[in-house]
């Protein structure tokens, strides 16, 4: 099935620049060694990744496609919210609205606990792709996911149920099939009495052949209705299947999934079957590749420089780099490694999706911020020109300034101007270092941080989106005023374009709900993220962790969406910041963020106008619409906390699933190509 979204800006480095294809070519140990690392990492991840059976899509659309998109991320999170507990989970989001979305979510009973997660993140990436239809449905190999615009739990069987009997066949004529047969009925008969409505079972054909097979109904099924299903699929699967003598098979109902197999897939990985011949043979293919590889690699890397002078994209790349190298812009490696400390974990001063950064001082006794790029991300190329370009063409003072870069020694460093006070989320979510942030220093930091992103939309040479505005992107200098950094994940695109279809990336908590299902960016999702921020600064609160903090298991967006309809906002107010302001400046901001955050990205102001709204109080501000993510709720005290701290890491494990990174809370998710 098609993506929905494009990823024109995930494109894999077909230029490096020439210092790191020189030294590729030059020394094969470690040429061998990243090679090994690649392929041992992308087998780890294939192993970690389910196979995706069926995808089925309603064939109606739902009427208003926005809004159900917002109803359909928060189906979604809340399935998970329960089947990170119990492997199983129903929600409903918008149950007042006419554009109510159902979830249901199931992991197979064979599934430890972390791959169940890792199934549900999986099928949670790729079932949007039925997105504007009103219904969808996923089967993988270990759990099954759905939405509706009605109640589909107590369904059992339905129209759009299928099965898939595969391509294998069984040898040695009919004695196989008959034998499944029986296993099959055996299963029927017995998994809608058992506990969790699951039965395993598997016959010896011959000493070289063994079939397994498993059935499983949903748990909100009852006996009955899990009796229908499973008698539809034995149905299925004896009458259409094994009379063909398929040898793999699937059947696939609403309540319900069946499936047999020469293959023990309901086993660990190392268990019975013959597991271990196919991981030796495995790893012989993998080193006959690596080989293969290595070998051709290197005479690639000596090819591409027989004609790195006959090539121009190449030799433009080199001029970037000589260009850089003579500019005021170039800093010799030697002497950030020694202003460092040699990068001495003494002067880390945080981490983010694609580097660290170390506080350093230079022999002149200026002091700086170094960005160390991470070497083993595929876009390392892509991030470091992109963060040098687009950084250099702006200059506002409420953008962190670049000082210039280093080019020619064995790792990418940017340098900035080193801000003392670190940022926003040190002082924001400490609850010792957070009364230095009074009123007025709070009400600065939203305004230059609002006066930033204005810059960036419409006032800078390029029309710039930065897509992870979170407050530890938001630094303060020594007077507390904000400057926005980190620019590795930001894109420009001209003025005649509405939007760029791109790869997923930011951080989950500050990402807009449309980008999230469509992966569409404008302007609007960094205004979306400003508001959370907004929220978070006014109230003390982290976002991301909310639900484990309240005492009733309420996201932060709910409390403040129940307290702004019963007109008790000013509850909400940092207890810091009690008696610093006056009600009437609290509600003030409380209304901007608001109007930020609203589900509705053409309902958001732009920042120029937000610039306005918290410079002159004077004029009324429109009512906002409700924000998304509001009906998120934790099921007890304990489970919460593990559940709501974990799901921003499950939305986003398709870090194990997909070719890019992702990362939770602080960290920035970047996924550039789905599978």
């Amino acid at each position: 099935m098609p993506s929905r979204a494009a990823h024109p800006n995930a494109k894999p480095i077909q230029n490096p620049p020439v210092f790191f294809l020189d030294r590729m070519a030059s020394s094969l140990p470690f040429l061998l060694f990243l090679f090994l690392l690649h392929f041992s990492t992308a087998a780890s991840e294939d192993s970690t990744s389910p196979a995706i059976f069926r995808a089925v899509c309603g064939k109606s659309n739902t009427s208003d496609p926005e809004g159900f998109d917002v109803h359909f991320v928060d189906a979604m999170e809340k399935v998970f919210q329960n089947i990170t507990i119990s492997g199983f989970g129903t929600s409903v989001s918008g149950p007042d609205s006419n554009l109510t979305v159902y979830g249901l979510g199931q992991c197979f009973s064979y599934l430890s606990h972390v791959n169940c997660q890792l199934c549900y993140a999986q099928s949670r990436v790729k079932l949007p792709h039925c997105l504007p239809a009103s219904t969808g449905r996923i089967y993988l190999d270990g759990c099954f996911l759905e939405y509706a615009d009605r109640d589909v739990s107590r369904d059992s069987v339905d129209s759009a149920d299928t099965f898939d009997c595969g391509n294998a066949t069984f040898p040695n004529g009919p004695a196989p099939a008959n034998l499944t047969s029986r296993l099959v009925g055996n299963l029927t008969a017995n998994a809608y009495q058992k506990k969790g409505y699951y039965e395993v079972g598997s016959i010896v054909i011959s000493s070289s052949l063994t079939v397994y097979a498993m059935a499983q109904c949903w748990l909100s099924l009852n006996s009955s209705g899990c009796r229908a299903c499973l008698e539809q699929a034995r149905d299925n699967l004896v009458g259409r299947c094994l009379p063909a003598s398929s040898s793999d098979a699937k059947a696939m109902n609403a309540g319900c999934f069946m499936r047999y197999s020469t293959y023990p897939f309901y086993l660990p990985v190392d268990g019975s079957g013959g597991g271990s011949s196919s991981h030796v043979w495995i790893w012989v293919v993998v080193a006959l590749t690596v080989t293969v590889v290595v070998l051709a690699v290197i005479g690639g890397a000596a090819y591409w420089r027989w004609r790195r002078s006959r090539n121009p994209e190449d030799e433009a790349n080199s001029e970037v780099i000589r260009s850089i190298s003579k500019s005021h812009l170039s800093f010799k490696y030697e002497d950030l490694c020694q202003a460092t400390d040699n990068f001495s974990q003494n002067n880390k001063l945080g981490q983010g999706g694609y580097g660290s950064v170390y506080k350093g001082t230079l022999p002149d006794g200026r002091e700086i911020a170094v960005k160390r790029l991470f070497f083993n991300t595929r876009q390392w190329v892509d991030q470091f020109f992109n963060e040098v370009t687009l950084i250099n063409q702006v200059q506002h003072k409420n953008l962190v300034k670049l000082l210039g870069c280093s080019v020619e020694g064995p790792e990418s460093l940017l340098v900035y101007e080193y801000l003392c006070n670190t940022s926003l989320d040190h002082y924001l979510f400490d609850t010792f270092k957070k009364h230095e942030l009074d009123w007025e220093r709070r009400f600065d930091i939203m305004l230059g941080t609002a006066e930033g992103l204005a810059y960036l939309h419409t006032a800078s040479v390029v029309r710039i989106i930065h897509r992870d505005i979170k407050a530890s992107n938001i630094l303060l200098d020594n007077r507390f005023r904000a400057k926005i950094s980190d620019f590795g994940l930001a894109r420009y695109f001209a003025e005649d374009q509405s939007h760029l279809s791109t790869g997923l990336a930011g951080t989950f908590g500050y990402m807009a709900p449309e980008y999230i299902v469509h992966g569409q960016l404008t302007e609007k999702a960094d205004i979306y993220s400003y508001g959370i921020v907004v929220l978070e600064i006014i109230t003390g609160r982290k976002n991301q962790n909310s639900i484990s903090t309240s005492a009733e298991g309420h996201s932060l967006m709910q409390q403040i969406w129940q307290h702004y309809n019963s007109d008790t906002l000013i509850k909400l107010l940092d207890s810091d910041l009690q008696g610093k302001c006056t009600e009437e400046e609290a509600l003030n901001i409380f209304h901007v963020g608001l109007l930020c955050v609203q589900a509705s990205p053409a309902l958001r102001p732009p920042m120029w106008k937000v610039v306005e709204m918290l410079t002159s109080r004077s004029k009324e501000l429109p009512a906002p619409s409700q924000p998304p993510f509001i009906n998120i709720k934790g099921t007890d005290s304990t489970s919460r906390s593990e559940s709501s701290e974990t799901s921003y890491l499950l939305s986003s494990s398709v870090k194990s699933l997909d070719s890019g990174q992702a990362s939770v809370n602080q960290v920035s998710v970047s996924i550039f190509q789905g599978r």
